[in-house]
């Protein structure tokens, strides 16, 4: 019975997950000045043990005329909800290759979940105010972040392992290729990573006063 026990316990042992690390993410633009609103995303290698998250709703409100977040980054299987918190209507809509979809919201609404069922990214504004802009980030990654104003991120929790690490942000080049670091997290040693991205300019102008109230 004791061999018994010593075995199934060994077995329990090596069964067991691979012990989890930190990351700690660092985006800034070639001058060194920190980016935020950028999708970091990690794609485990072969033998590294991947999380599988429960699907997951996620929210973009429309407040002062403006989407928050700027960037919200979704996995495959993930849904979308936009809210109206604004004292406007607002049309939101997406004609891109990712999700199209039209949603003309009053003050106060929300729309139904919107699944997002393939991995890529959309803009989506508003058909009232065009000044409006916001975009879906959606990874078939199980792990991803999005960098806060100081262009800083933290992923926790990651299976020790190896991982290729891809960056995202809306203002990138058209036809840039996606920026990849190779990584290994270790248990108890906090990994860190750091992109330098060029951006183009930010694409949302100023509120139009004129067009408050539709």
């Amino acid at each position: 019975m004791r061999c018994l026990f010593a075995v199934a316990t060994l077995s329990m042992l090596t069964a067991g997950p691979a012990l989890a690390g930190r990351i700690a993410i660092e985006v800034v633009d070639p001058a060194g000045k920190p980016i935020p609103d950028a999708v970091v995303t990690l794609a485990p290698q072969p033998g590294t043990p991947a999380r599988v998250p429960a699907p997951e709703t996620r929210y973009v409100d429309q407040k002062d005329e403006t989407f928050i977040p700027y960037v919200t980054a979704l996995r495959v299987g993930d849904s979308v909800v936009f809210r109206n918190s604004d004292i406007t209507r607002h049309h939101v809509y997406s004609f891109s290759e990712l999700v199209k979809f039209e949603d003309m919201l009053a003050p106060g609404e929300s729309s139904a979940p919107l699944v997002m069922k393939n991995a890529g990214n959309a803009a989506v504004g508003c058909n009232i105010h065009d000044y409006m802009l916001t975009y879906l980030y959606v990874t078939k990654d199980p792990e991803m972040a999005v960098t806060d104003a100081k262009g800083k991120a933290m992923i926790d929790g990651v299976a020790a392992g190896q991982y290729k690490a891809h960056a995202w942000h809306p203002q990138l080049r058209p036809g840039v290729t996606l920026p990849i670091q190779g990584v290994t997290v270790a248990e108890g040693n906090p990994t860190t990573l750091r992109f330098v991205l060029a951006l183009l300019p930010n694409p949302r102008g100023p509120m139009d006063r004129e067009h408050i109230g539709y």
